[in-house]
């Protein structure tokens, strides 16, 4: 599979041979969702906390009398139905994190590499030479290449000072090193600019190399 690489000012370049088992496998929509449920559930705190009735103040005595008041016999203030009294079966600190086999989350990630094949949403780029580190630069740089007013997720091999200032003040712009490349990321945004040093990086990690035994 080949793909067209273009230049910030969106001229074409040269050409790209794609892996096939990155860029052109069957779509596994299962294990998408799998993966995408597994993150979304390990970005969770699972700091959230009430009190149970041995934690909450008070109580010391029964309010009242057992006989002879007409109300219901109650035995403490702790108890739920009390403003300030404990909280039944409420949030207690926890975890969510799912786990999910290393194979398992690269076949998601090719699959969603995939999906954005078949749709035409990868674009691929020489490099961020020439960029400033200016909203203004990266601006003009979405527009020659068709992108402006698009959902953009942009990958660099490794941090780049450059382009995260050119692109930081942009809402519908993000930057990620391919390294973290993620289902939720892809998901959210719907064109993807690859540069060749990005698609060194994912090459790498999801290449034939590592896919024997995908399916």
């Amino acid at each position: 599979m080949q793909a067209t690489v273009f230049n910030i000012k969106g001229a074409e370049v040269t050409t790209v041979e794609l892996d096939d088992n990155i860029f052109g496998i069957e779509p596994n929509t299962a294990v998408m969702h799998q993966a995408l449920v597994r993150q979304h559930a390990n970005a969770r705190q699972g700091t959230a906390s009430t009190k149970t009735r041995q934690e909450v103040r008070g109580g010391g005595k029964k309010p009242y009398r057992q006989k002879g008041t007409g109300n219901a016999r109650q035995g403490s203030r702790r108890a739920p139905q009390y403003t300030g009294g404990a909280v039944i079966f409420g949030p207690r600190p926890r975890s969510y994190e799912k786990d999910m086999p290393r194979k398992m989350r690269r076949l998601a990630v090719r699959s969603a590499l995939s999906v954005k094949a078949i749709e035409d949403n990868l674009l691929f780029i020489d490099g961020f030479e020439g960029l400033e580190p200016r909203t203004k630069s990266m601006t003009e740089a979405l527009v020659a290449l068709k992108l402006n007013g698009q959902k953009v997720l942009i990958l660099v091999a490794e941090r780049d000072e450059t382009v995260y200032r050119a692109a930081g003040n942009l809402a519908n712009v993000k930057t990620l090193v391919a390294g973290y490349l993620n289902l939720d990321d892809m998901f959210k945004y719907t064109k993807v600019i690859v540069p060749l040093g990005a698609l060194d990086v994912i090459n790498r990690i999801l290449g034939s190399s590592t896919a024997a035994g995908q399916e």
